[in-house]
């Protein structure tokens, strides 16, 4: 007002827990020229809201929520007893990091897509236990089962995108007109291409190993990660980095000199001769598969049990402890079984497939896992998008975009894994305009592999996923591509239909 000795008093009134806030919002009475003015609602939908990464994917959102202007978050998930466990923790950790964000769990797919402003795609078909089936089918025929390359990622794939097409087509019909998805169900990259392919243009595939790497190489540097930039160029999980800059600063021999840099970050899996033959380019840690594909498999075989075993067996363990706890009486002992079993899970990560030695994570209570420093993962990664967009401030990441001219050796609609510049108007990859022959060699090759894939889906064409398999070098053969496809499309058949 005008008057100088007029005081002006805010009052914030806290919503209990189980008030639905946007009632109590209307009860409060927020007015406007007095009229009752309703609070404008920003959504995100979690599809897979079930998983087992559910509490670090809330804690992201909700740290991160005002800076992007989310006031609601959808957890859905088609299987309701994972979602009252693994969902509910999400929730109840979420609400602690941020009670002023709404939090619903659901099982119904439309509710959930239903005026949604941003959606993340997080879901698993056929369970763990179709992760088991494929690494021991691959494995049956002497190749490599890792559920994003090769064989794995294939038959993946013949289950993700026929299961991510129905939620976009339903996303299209009942989200708010200009929704953006967030692609993280693997294979990412090659989904995201699937979903890009039928016209789905608001899909951007995310993976959190890109940002990871470079969280790593940062901390190796001793800088803040703001001021370390990097360009990532490739495909999903066959990418490689370089341009390594501090304030501006080329900085790519320190890290090459750097005495940790095969101790202390993903390089730990490639050896210093490999790195320089690649013309000190540094390989994105799914490269291991490829360049160690015999190694990878002989140390899978020579385990007690394959990575899908393993989390199969961690999974059934936590689900019949969680069975005997309250989890709304008693946050703190259904956290700390989660976490108990979360953390034998991150333990054994690339240890099966390199032999490496296990890794030691600490269990926290709720509130140490509260207050520990965000890694973001892909969530973060959505986030930042999400605000880049809504304040028109540049920012760069990784994702998975249409090549768009900036890879001058594909296709415009081809995706790639790309450096990309985010503003108002969206993502825009950085371009790449020359790619060495060992690397172009290699991406071409599996980028035909995704799109033959993609084309084998989407036409229920045997003949293209036969193909797709025999020119991938993780399979290399005729008759192991066509015992594959069939073994796998009698699976899957209730997924994709008949191949023909």
């Amino acid at each position: 007002t005008n008057r100088p000795d007029e005081i002006r008093l805010k009052i914030e009134f806290v919503c209990p827990r189980g008030v639905d806030r946007l009632g109590w919002a209307g009860i409060m009475g927020e007015k406007e020229n007095g009229r009752e003015r309703k609070r404008s609602i920003m959504k995100l939908t979690v599809l897979g809201g079930g998983g087992v990464r559910s509490p670090f994917l809330t804690k992201s959102i909700a740290l991160g929520a005002e800076a992007a202007g989310i006031t609601e978050v959808v957890l859905m998930d088609n299987n309701a007893e994972k979602l009252h466990k693994y969902g509910k923790i999400a929730k109840l950790v979420g609400e602690r990091c941020n009670p002023a964000l709404h939090f619903i769990l659901t099982t119904d797919a439309e509710e959930a897509l239903r005026d949604a402003d941003y959606i993340i795609t997080t879901i698993r078909g056929d369970a763990d236990e179709g992760r088991v089936f494929d690494e021991r089918t691959a494995l049956s025929h002497g190749v490599l089962g890792q559920e994003t390359t090769g064989a794995g990622g294939f038959a993946m794939a013949l289950r993700s995108i026929p299961i991510l097409t129905g939620y976009c087509e339903l996303a299209r019909r009942v989200a708010k007109p200009n929704v953006l998805i967030f692609n993280f169900t693997n294979p990412s990259g090659l989904v995201t291409q699937a979903l890009r392919t039928q016209g789905y243009d608001m899909v951007y595939g995310v993976c959190d190993a890109p940002s990871g790497f470079h969280k790593q190489l940062a901390a190796l540097l001793g800088v803040e990660r703001e001021r370390f930039t990097m360009r990532c160029w490739g495909l999903n999980h066959l990418s490689w980095f370089d341009s390594f800059r501090v304030d501006g600063e080329d900085v790519t021999g320190k890290i090459l000199a750097a005495p940790r840099l095969y101790q202390a970050t993903e390089m730990k899996h490639f050896d210093p001769e490999l790195v320089r033959l690649s013309g000190n380019l540094l390989p994105n840690e799914y490269l291991y598969f490829y360049y160690y594909s015999n190694r990878a498999v002989q140390s899978i075989l020579s385990s007690s049990k394959t990575r899908g075993e393993t989390i199969l067996e961690i999974n059934q363990k936590m689900h019949r402890a969680l069975d005997e706890i309250d989890i709304d009486r008693d946050l703190e002992a259904a956290f700390h079984c989660f976490m108990l079993h979360y953390a034998m899970r991150e333990n054994s990560y690339f240890t099966i497939e390199t032999g490496g030695a296990p890794k030691n994570i600490d269990v926290p209570t709720v509130e140490e896992f509260i207050r520990q420093p965000d890694g973001g993962g892909y969530a973060g990664v959505a986030l930042d998008f999400i605000k880049a967009r809504a304040t028109g401030e540049k920012i760069q990441m990784v994702l998975s975009v249409p090549n768009n001219g900036a890879c001058p050796y594909f296709a415009d609609g081809d995706v790639m894994e790309l450096t990309c510049e985010i503003d108002g108007e969206g993502a825009h990859p950085l371009p790449v305009p020359e790619i060495p022959p060992m690397q172009l060699n290699l991406i071409r090759t599996i980028k035909l592999y995704e799109n033959l894939t993609v084309e084998a889906i989407l036409e229920k064409s045997y003949e293209k996923a036969v193909k797709a398999l025999t020119i991938h070098p993780l399979i290399n053969s005729y008759p192991i591509a066509k015992s594959l496809v069939d073994t796998y499309k009698e699976r899957y058949k209730g997924y994709i239909g008949e191949l023909s």
